[in-house]
């Protein structure tokens, strides 16, 4: 699916008195100004593809997922993000899979592997635990695009690593999409993207596709 971005914003600046005295003290100008982040930047998508866009903070990334899955939604995709997943105020176990062996081994494809989370409660665990049970009710979801902005940055590096590795494993063993935005770079080989998008600022982006072997 060929998907086209065009995103820009106008900027306005409000000239009170104080905005004024600034203004002439530091010599700024006050002239309305429109911000173009994406002109006419084309993105082939396609089923099992997996989308890694990267970035410096407020470069644009978050935007720019933000469209893709909106596009795709509006190509008839069932698109599903981390950041919207709900928890429910019960033990983990008893609110994923259809028994406790499927439960068991979604969140170990997670990264949860601790029968001590397992029987808690999302209220009782850390943000980068919590955060990896909703990637397990994402491998649960049955959607067939997964997005996920700001990419295990409440995880650390090699935990995030993992997760990387097996969220991008699980994606392809079921034939999703999945898309993902993050400021770190250092994931490449463990997602294994057919496409990396970094967004530098103004309106440069880079492109990068890729062919991954079979294993």
């Amino acid at each position: 699916m060929l998907l086209r971005v065009n995103k820009s914003f106008d900027t306005r600046v409000e000239k009170s008195s104080r905005v004024l005295e600034v203004a002439e003290s530091f010599g700024l100008g006050l002239s309305d100004k429109r911000f173009v982040i994406y002109e006419d930047l084309e993105i082939e998508v396609n089923d099992g593809d997996i989308l890694y866009i990267t970035g410096q903070s407020g470069s644009g990334k978050s935007l720019l997922l933000r469209d893709v899955a909106q596009q795709l939604r509006e190509g008839g995709k069932n698109v599903i993000s981390i950041d919207e997943v709900p928890l429910l105020d019960v033990p983990l176990v008893d609110q994923i899979g259809s028994d406790t062996r499927e439960a068991l081994e979604l969140m170990s494809q997670a990264g949860l592997n601790d029968a001590y989370v397992w029987v808690r409660k999302p209220s009782e665990l850390s943000d980068g635990q919590r955060y990896r049970f909703r990637l397990a009710k994402v491998l649960e979801s049955g959607a067939n695009v997964w997005v996920a902005d700001e990419f295990a940055a409440v995880l650390d590096r090699e935990t995030a690593k993992i997760v990387a590795f097996n969220i991008s494993k699980a994606a392809r063993t079921r034939g999703a999409t999945l898309v993902v935005a993050t400021t770190h770079t250092d994931l490449t080989k463990y997602l294994g993207p057919t496409l990396t998008v970094e967004k530098l600022y103004g309106e440069r982006v880079d492109l990068t596709k890729y062919e991954w072997l079979p294993a």
